[in-house]
């Protein structure tokens, strides 16, 4: 904990006292309870020290935590307070022992933790049972995905929070450094889940992908040349099928060709070759991102009633309103729908099925964030580091993120501190 000369303590009692005078002028007076609770946080405030809380995930099947007990040693150490919910680890295997034995809080409930926390963790965005426990001023540092959640973003401008989403804190070569490891994950599993879906009990047309020697190999159709589409096109090369990656960008196909080297036909996306390769596909894979926006809909529901019939859709852009028209969000306990007899796979959070190798890949990317907010507070973290800037969705009511004001058509203001 950082030390405080006496200097320093006569100023935080000053600040404590004059805010308590203010209050006790506007409105009632405190009960002791909440003279000692605002004592508590202005003293905290003032010292630098940051309470940061750890509620468990609510989200349908999301076994993902946003914080290692790695992370918690290491912010207590650089002098702040953690709380962690009681079972926020357990789906990653984490015991609540080991976050308590590196000095964080146990708390039983999520309202204990939005209750008392400055700085929330979280990995997916909140659920209306949660919306009520956000207030003003505090900040969220989650996957938010607004674009396609207009009353979601209606909810965190109504609670005037500071909300800083991972999916768009971007880097100067336009990198996204704390989605790449979820996408790389969804993109992996895409193809494992798209295999298992082409079994004939699972509603499948039958196809094997990687065929056997004297019969066709399945044809998987990529959409998207990014880090989903890479990562599905090095495991669906891997099974020996027959692979096309579609994408706009001329430069990253040729990429992808000296990765792949001849195992992946690379064809420039446009709506004439998408639909060409959709209709013969057995395995379609929808990897279209554009940063914060809504994904734009690439096939739309006339090709996919030509598709042939137990083909499968896994569109791995459904978090962000999906490429695929047919497409809506699905979960893990209820994951697949069929539309013209294609069978869809939406579960617009796919990493949290592998908890625990997710919620560490997260965590490495998202903690070095943490670790600057939590000691340099958001506006100067951010006013240091412009990548983390993008990452600001909401700020006190105004919707301050471009590509979600504009999937929304509505005004995006400008950022003041």
């Amino acid at each position: 904990m950082p030390h405080l000369n006496y200097s320093d303590s006569q100023s935080i009692i000053i600040t404590i006292w004059n805010k308590w005078i203010f209050y006790n002028k506007n409105g009632p007076m405190f009960s002791g309870r909440l003279l000692a609770e605002v004592f508590t946080w202005t003293f905290l405030e003032e010292a630098g020290i940051m309470i940061i809380g750890v509620p468990r995930e609510i989200k349908n099947s999301e076994n993902r935590v946003a914080m290692v007990p790695s992370g918690v040693k290491t912010l207590i150490q650089a002098g702040h307070q953690i709380l962690i919910q009681k079972g926020a680890g357990l789906g990653s295997g984490i015991l609540d022992q080991e976050y308590a034995s590196t000095g964080a809080e146990i708390v039983s409930t999520n309202q204990d933790v939005f209750n008392k926390a400055e700085m929330i963790l979280k990995v997916k965005e909140p659920l209306p049972p949660e919306y009520s426990l956000l207030r003003e001023g505090q900040i969220l540092f989650t996957f938010l995905h607004l674009a396609p959640l207009p009353d979601l973003t209606k909810a965190l401008l109504k609670a005037k929070i500071v909300g800083i989403a991972y999916e768009t804190i971007q880097l100067e070569d336009r990198s996204l450094p704390l989605l790449t490891p979820m996408s790389e994950i969804a993109g992996r599993m895409s193809v494992h889940v798209g295999a298992s879906l082409l079994h004939k009990e699972r509603g499948g047309s039958g196809v094997l992908l990687g065929g056997v020697p004297g019969v066709e190999a399945g044809k998987v159709v990529i959409l998207g040349g990014g880090t989903v589409g890479t990562n599905a096109a090095k495991m669906a090369v891997g099974t020996g099928a027959s692979v096309s990656i579609l994408d706009i960008d001329l430069n990253r196909l040729r990429y992808l060709d000296d990765i792949f080297g001849g195992r992946a036909h690379l064809v420039i996306s446009n709506y004439y070759t998408i639909e060409k390769l959709v209709k013969e596909a057995d395995l379609v894979i929808g990897g279209v991102l554009v940063t914060g926006a809504k994904a734009p809909k690439l096939v739309t529901q006339e090709t996919v009633s030509k598709m042939k019939k137990g083909s499968v859709i896994v569109d791995v852009a459904v978090d962000q309103g999906g490429c695929i028209e047919t497409c809506s969000p699905t979960n893990h306990e209820n994951p697949t729908f069929v539309v013209d007899g294609v069978v869809h796979y939406c579960v617009a959070n796919m990493p949290g099925a592998v908890a625990r190798t997710s919620t560490f890949a997260l965590t490495n990317a998202t903690f070095p964030y943490v670790l600057k907010i939590a000691n340099l507070g958001y506006k100067e973290a951010m006013e240091r580091d412009p990548t983390l800037m993008k990452g600001l969705n909401v700020h006190f009511g105004k919707l301050v993120c471009k590509p979600v004001a504009d999937s929304q058509k509505v005004e995006c203001a400008a950022i003041e501190f």
